[in-house]
C-alpha cells in the first residue's frame, strides 16, 4: 500500500502508539493504516485550506486598500484555486541512485545490469546489489491553465551519471539536458476524435515508454526530438498516438560535397501507437538518409531504413491468478528496427538485420508481508552487424521482499542469464556460449514499507556472482576476464534509491 510519509507530530504519535500494540491480526493492521492515511489526508487538506484562506485574506486587503480592482482579485483567486488543485504552477520530479560496490579485496569492481558480454545488445541482468554508479534525473515542470480551459505544460529534464566515488566529478560528468518540450491539452477548438487529445513538440521521452525496473531495462524506449499527438479517440475502444522523432548517429563519414556535416546523420522514426483496452499495438517506420554510405567493417554497409512493431498487454492482475499486475510484450524489428528497445539508436545495423524480443514481468503479494516480482527478458537476432552473425540470450530474474517492520524489509534477488553469441569477428569479438548467475541479499530501510514502488530506501547488500569461463574470452575489453573479476566471487556495498 502506498501511503504518504508521516508529516506531523500528531500523526507520528498515533503511529508510535499503534506500533506498540502487539498481537493484532493483519486485518486490524490494514484498518489502522487506512485510518492513519485518512487522518493524514484530512490534516493535509486543512493545511491547504489555511494556505488558501491566507492568500484570499491578502487579496481582500489589497482590494480594500485600492491596490487591486475587483476583476484583478477574481483573476488572482482563480489562479490560487488552480494552483491548489495542481493544475497550475511549478513542480518537479526526481529519480536518483547512488551506491558503493566493492569486491572481496575491498576494491571497487565492475557492475551494472549490462555487465555481461551480451549487455551491449540489451541483455540485462538483475540490478539489486549490482550497481556501482551515481545517477540522477531532475524533471522541472511548469503547468498553466488559460481562461478558455486550455492547459499547457513545459518540461525540462536534467540528468547526470558517474561511476567515481569522489565528491567532485567534473572531469567525468555527463550532465545533459535530456528533455525540453511543451505539451498542450484541453484545447477548445479540438473536437470529435481530437476532443481529449494533447499535442507536443520538442525533445522528450515518449510518454508511453514502460520498463522492467528490476533489470533497469525498458520494454520499449522511444525518444528524440520531434512532435506528436496523444490520445486521439478513433473509436469507442481505440485510442491512438502519432509521432515523428528525429535522432542522430555518430561517426558518419565526412562527405566532401557537404562540408561541416561530419559526426551525425538524421534518423527519423514515424510512430503509430494504438490501444484497445488493455492491448497495445505499436508500429514504427525508420529512415536514415545516406546512412548506407557508412562502412561498418567486415565489408558491410549500414541500413538506411527499417521496420519495427510491438504487441503488448498491460494486465491488472497477477497473470489472472490474484491481485497485482503484469505486462507482456513481443517485439520484432528489421533493418534499423532490429534495435527493438532503443528505437533509432543504433546506426550500425545492416539491411538484413532482424531481431525478436519477449519481455514479461509481474508483481504480487504471496502472503501479507511477502511480495514477489518475476521477470523474463529474451531475444534472438541474426545478420545484425555481419552476415551470418547470431546473438541469442535469455534472462530470468526474481525479486523477493519480506516486510518485517514498518521501516525495514529484507530483499532478495536471483538472476540467471544464458547466452549463445557468434559475432563473426565484429568489433574484434569472438564466439561464446555460457551462463551467468547472481544471488543478492539486501537488508533495506524505508520511511515506510509497502509494495515494490515505495521509495526512498537505503539498502546494504551482499551478492555472489558466477559465470562460465568461456565468456571471459568473448571480448578482451569488457569486464569479464579482467583482473579481479573472473567469476565465482562475492561483492558488497550500500546504495540509496529515490523517486518521487
Amino acid at each position: 500500500m502506498k501511503t504518504a510519509l508521516l508529516r506531523t507530530p500528531l500523526v507520528a504519535a498515533v503511529a508510535v502508539a499503534s506500533f506498540g500494540m502487539m498481537g493484532h491480526a493483519v486485518a486490524d493492521t490494514a484498518d489502522l493504516e487506512q485510518r492513519l492515511l485518512e487522518l493524514e489526508n484530512r490534516i493535509a487538506a486543512a493545511e491547504q485550506r489555511a494556505s488558501d484562506a491566507e492568500q484570499r485574506a491578502e487579496l481582500a486587503e489589497a482590494q480594500a486598500e485600492g491596490r487591486l480592482s475587483e476583476d484583478e482579485v477574481e483573476e488572482r483567486l482563480a489562479k490560487v484555486e488552480r494552483q491548489a488543485s495542481g493544475e497550475e504552477g511549478f513542480s518537479f520530479n526526481v529519480y536518483a541512485r547512488s551506491g558503493l560496490l566493492l569486491g572481496e579485496d575491498r576494491k571497487s569492481i565492475e557492475g551494472g545490469p549490462y555487465v555481461t558480454p551480451v549487455g551491449g545488445l540489451g541483455g540485462a541482468v538483475g540490478r539489486l546489489g549490482n550497481e556501482p554508479d551515481t545517477y540522477a534525473e531532475t524533471i522541472l515542470n511548469y503547468r498553466m491553465r488559460f481562461d478558455n480551459g486550455a492547459k499547457a505544460k513545459y518540461t525540462t529534464m536534467l540528468a547526470d551519471g558517474v561511476s567515481t566515488s569522489n565528491d567532485w566529478t567534473a572531469d567525468e560528468s555527463n550532465l545533459n539536458v535530456r528533455q525540453v518540450y511543451a505539451e498542450f491539452s484541453d484545447l477548445p477548438s479540438f473536437t470529435g476524435a481530437f476532443e481529449d487529445a494533447s499535442i507536443w513538440a520538442g525533445k522528450r521521452f515518449d510518454r508511453d515508454n514502460f520498463d522492467i525496473h528490476w533489470l533497469d531495462s525498458d520494454f520499449i524506449f522511444l525518444s528524440g526530438t520531434g512532435a506528436g499527438i496523444y490520445d486521439m479517440q478513433l473509436a469507442d475502444n481505440w485510442r491512438s498516438n502519432f509521432s515523428l522523432y528525429g535522432r542522430s548517429f555518430s561517426d558518419f563519414p565526412v562527405r566532401p560535397e557537404y562540408p561541416g556535416d561530419e559526426g551525425s546523420t538524421d534518423s527519423l522514426i514515424l510512430t503509430s501507437n494504438n490501444y484497445f483496452g488493455n492491448w497495445q499495438w505499436m508500429v514504427n517506420g525508420l529512415s536514415a538518409a545516406d546512412n548506407d554510405e557508412r562502412d561498418i567493417g567486415e565489408g558491410q554497409t549500414a541500413a538506411d531504413s527499417g521496420f519495427h512493431t510491438m504487441v503488448a498487454y498491460h494486465g491488472d492482475s497477477f497473470f489472472g491468478l490474484g491481485e497485482g499486475n503484469y505486462k507482456v510484450a513481443l517485439l520484432h524489428g528489421q533493418g534499423l528496427g532490429a534495435q527493438v528497445k532503443g528505437l533509432g539508436s543504433d546506426g550500425d545495423l545492416t539491411d538484413d538485420a532482424n531481431a525478436t524480443r519477449l519481455g514479461i514481468y509481474g508483481t504480487t503479494y504471496v502472503a501479507p508481508k511477502w511480495r514477489v516480482a518475476p521477470a523474463i527478458l529474451a531475444e534472438t537476432s541474426e545478420d545484425r552487424y555481419v552476415e551470418g552473425d547470431q546473438y541469442d540470450w535469455a534472462t530470468l530474474n526474481v525479486r523477493l521482499a519480506n516486510e518485517l517492520t514498518e521501516n525495514f524489509e529484507m530483499q532478495y534477488e536471483a538472476s540467471y542469464q544464458w547466452m549463445d553469441l557468434d559475432s563473426r569477428g565484429h568489433n574484434g569479438n569472438g564466439a561464446a556460449e555460457g551462463d551467468y548467475t547472481k544471488f543478492t541479499i539486501a537488508p533495506t530501510f524505508k520511511p515506510q514499507v509497502g509494495g515494490f514502488w515505495q521509495r526512498p530506501e537505503i539498502r546494504l547488500f551482499a551478492s555472489w556472482s558466477d559465470w562460465d569461463e568461456e565468456l571471459n574470452d568473448y571480448n578482451g575489453d569488457d569486464a569479464f576476464g579482467s583482473e579481479g573479476f573472473t567469476g565465482g566471487q562475492w561483492s558488497f556495498g550500500v546504495q540509496t534509491e529515490v523517486w518521487f
